[in-house]
């Protein structure tokens, strides 16, 4: 009898936990406990960075999608990714200003970006919901996104996965791409968990070009532009805004004279004040470039959040509730390495995105093919390689960034900025990972790139874009040290007054990289002359595309690599002191589909049929909910059959 009620005991407490696990599950968020990052699978198919991975278009008419790909339209084709074939995926032509650039070459090597669940919501390539293929414009090196994205992972800041993949359509060789994990559904889930917060990609409607963000940018109309500009001010370049300088609006239809005017004359800033985060009022409509920008859906409730949040940083006011102080600082410190001006820190303010989850603000990073002193085509390699890293706005002031503003505008977080900065300069390249790291994907790209039958560069060039590349971000990692001691100005006026101490970088040719400026196909990229160039007629483009690894620190002084616990992974650290991590590619599936893949014939295929798709985001909440209620169902059962036996 005594053991009886021992059980039945036993049985209420089993009941008890488990209704209270579910609880704590079901609402853990208002409790104050943060949701995890999930591992979707993807992270270790398509983003082993280990591999250039296979990707191959199916299409009937490829021909016919090419000749309308300005028109952004989505068009139905089969991918096989690694011998997995998905039909019924959604495939467009992507991109700002590089998709206008590309048209006008006569290249149609565009970037693209595809939707697996675009005609079927349940479809994902093991939970990847977006998937953007980019086509390495204005980069000789083929390294600038991929290299930034992989700083950004291995320093802490959340970044989008990428890999290289090598394009074929209906079987024929079409060239290397950079994958990158779109920014939306899948991203957010698995940095943020399932109960993620609201993303945005602030812009100005009137600049920049692409679906959404200045889709009636003109390349001619904006190339003129700078002409006029350039007579009325022969010193663009060097013409710093005035003192009480506030970013403007510019419409697409502006003159020259009037944009001239609110620049004061020189470069300033192109982006409308809410895209600089800048706080202005309480109305909805003083910040559309953020609203109608918005990736995920937020309401009024939302908006107003961020609002409050716009206001409290631009005061200054509660800024560890405001912003994610750990991940901002880390995103700036990488970011204000590879000198990026095509970004919030330049004039053009965009290529950013901003994420918010109770208030508080965190960036993320996007679009660094033109970093590394590829905007505007910057020649001075040794300004561009000792820029200021306590003043790295360009075309503007820090004041005018609030998102980076607060950290100067504080002893403490500027101290903090200085000590990640050391931090990231010491492990990234002191510890000489930087470089091993370099010679691996060298020898991983080199052959896909030799063979790249539409590249916008020779092999030539990327070998010494390449090099280039390796040189600037030692040179750099050298300077920001000084910076750091001391011994180098951190500011743009203590380098004004004091540019003896600068390291001397006059043997780097910054060009050799690629730019926004273009030279002619066939005979090499030209080397411009600076400025604001843009190409003509038939001149061709360059180059770019980015990288991820997470990182955790190891006794050898070099980051394990681990992609997540997924079925068919693999974890792998760097195994002997001192040695560079090795990457596997993920266990993928042996069993060829019989049909598909190259033969074009993709519309036979039904999404159910193609191994390893995931049709279910919340398939981990519906397990733990199913196994609590089975705990549940048979602690009752238990306790009822005791019951009516006594």
């Amino acid at each position: 009898m005594a053991a009886r009620k021992h059980i039945e005991v036993v049985c209420w407490v089993v009941v008890a936990l488990t209704l209270a696990v579910t609880v704590i599950f079901l609402n853990g968020q208002s409790l104050g406990l943060e949701a995890a990052a999930a591992s979707l699978g993807y992270e270790e198919r398509l983003f082993d960075t280990g591999t250039v991975h296979a990707i191959d278009i199916a299409m009937d008419d490829w021909e016919g999608f090419l000749e309308g790909s300005t028109d952004e339209e989505y068009v139905l084709c089969s991918l096989t990714i690694d011998g997995e074939t998905y039909a019924n995926v959604a495939i467009r032509a992507k991109g700002n200003t590089s998709l206008t650039q590309v048209a006008s070459y006569g290249n149609d090597r565009y970037s693209f970006k595809v939707e697996f669940d675009h005609y079927d919501s349940g479809m994902t390539y093991h939970g990847l919901d977006k998937l953007c293929l980019n086509n390495i414009i204005q980069d000789n090196t083929y390294m600038k996104d991929y290299l930034t994205y992989q700083m950004m992972d291995f320093f802490g800041a959340d970044a989008p996965l990428s890999s290289f993949v090598y394009l074929t359509v209906n079987g024929e060789d079409w060239g290397l791409y950079l994958a990158v994990e779109g920014v939306e559904e899948s991203f957010l889930e698995r940095n943020y968990g399932s109960s993620y917060g609201e993303l945005y990609k602030p812009d100005s409607q009137s600049m920049g070009g692409g679906r959404g963000n200045g889709a009636d940018f003109d390349m001619e109309d904006w190339q003129q532009l700078r002409e006029d500009l350039e007579e009325q001010t022969p010193d663009l370049e060097n013409v710093a805004p005035p003192e009480d300088f506030a970013p403007q609006e510019f419409a697409a239809d502006q003159s020259a004279e009037d944009m001239a005017g609110s620049m004061g004359g020189g470069m300033g800033t192109m982006g409308s004040s809410d895209v600089s985060l800048l706080y202005t009022d309480d109305d909805y409509d003083s910040y559309s470039n953020i609203f109608d920008n918005a990736k995920t859906d937020p309401s009024d409730a939302d908006k107003d959040r961020l609002i409050a949040a716009l206001k409290d940083l631009n005061e200054g006011v509660d800024i560890e509730d405001t912003v994610d102080v750990d991940e901002v600082i880390r995103y700036f410190v990488v970011h204000n390495f590879v000198c990026n001006f095509d970004s919030y820190t330049g004039s053009m303010i965009h290529n950013y995105y901003l994420y918010e989850e109770d208030g508080q603000l965190s960036m993320i990073p996007w679009d660094y093919n033109l970093a590394f002193g590829g905007f505007q085509g910057a020649q001075d390699a040794t300004a561009l390689v000792n820029y200021p890293i306590d003043t790295p706005v360009s075309g503007g002031t820090v004041e005018s960034r609030p998102m980076l503003a607060w950290i100067f505008a504080s002893e403490e977080y500027t101290a903090l900025y200085h000590q990640y900065f050391a931090e990231f300069i010491e492990t990234y390249f002191d510890s000489g990972y930087f470089t091993r790291m370099m010679e691996e994907t060298y020898e991983l790209i080199a052959p896909y790139v030799e063979k790249d039958p539409t590249k916008f560069c020779t092999y030539e060039e990327f070998e010494e874009g390449f090099a280039a590349l390796e040189q600037f971000c030692l040179l750099r990692a050298e300077s920001v040290s000084g910076q750091l001691a001391g011994t180098i100005p951190s500011t743009d006026e203590g380098q004004s007054q004091d540019s003896s101490a600068l390291v001397d970088a006059s043997g780097l040719e910054i060009s050799a990289m690629g730019s926004m400026n273009a030279g002619g196909m066939g005979g090499g990229m030209g080397r411009p002359g600076g400025g604001w160039d843009f190409p003509q007629g038939d001149e061709t483009a360059e180059a770019g595309q980015g990288s991820d690894a997470s990182a955790d620190e190891r006794p050898g002084g070099f980051p394990a690599f681990d992609r997540g616990g997924g079925e068919g992974t693999e974890e792998v650290a760097g195994e002997e002191s001192g040695s560079l991590p090795t990457f596997h590619q993920a266990v993928m599936p042996s069993e060829e589909l019989s049909a598909g893949g190259n033969s074009g014939d993709w519309n036979r295929w039904q999404a159910g049929a193609v191994p390893g798709q995931e049709t279910s985001p919340d398939g981990e909440t519906w397990l733990i909910l199913g196994l609590s209620a089975a705990v549940l169902a048979g602690g009752l059962l238990t306790i009822w059959r005791y019951k009516k036996r006594g």
